[in-house]
């Protein structure tokens, strides 16, 4: 199985999530490898209807809230979600 350092729904560092890594859980309740606890739980997508360009807005305006030196990089950081593993499909 494949280790990922970012969340491939948002792309926040895994080791971020304030549930620890694995925040996200699977329908079984086994921590996900893939997802943060803000994009899924309980095997399923918090945001179901989400398109990947919603995400990146999404994003990108949690990142300026942060505030500071961030609003600087905000679009750099939300600039590859389209290639992550949950766009990828659609």
């Amino acid at each position: 199985m494949k280790k990922y350092k970012n969340c491939q729904s948002c792309a926040m560092p895994l080791n971020k999530d304030p549930k620890g890594v694995g925040g996200g859980k699977n329908a079984d309740g086994l921590p996900s490898n893939m997802y943060c606890s803000y994009c899924y739980e309980d095997g399923k997508f918090l945001q179901p209807d989400i398109t990947a360009e919603e995400m990146q807005a999404f994003v990108k305006e949690k990142i300026r809230e942060m505030g500071g030196f961030m609003k600087l990089f905000a679009g750099y950081f939300s600039k590859g979600i389209p290639k992550l593993e949950r766009w990828k499909k659609n």
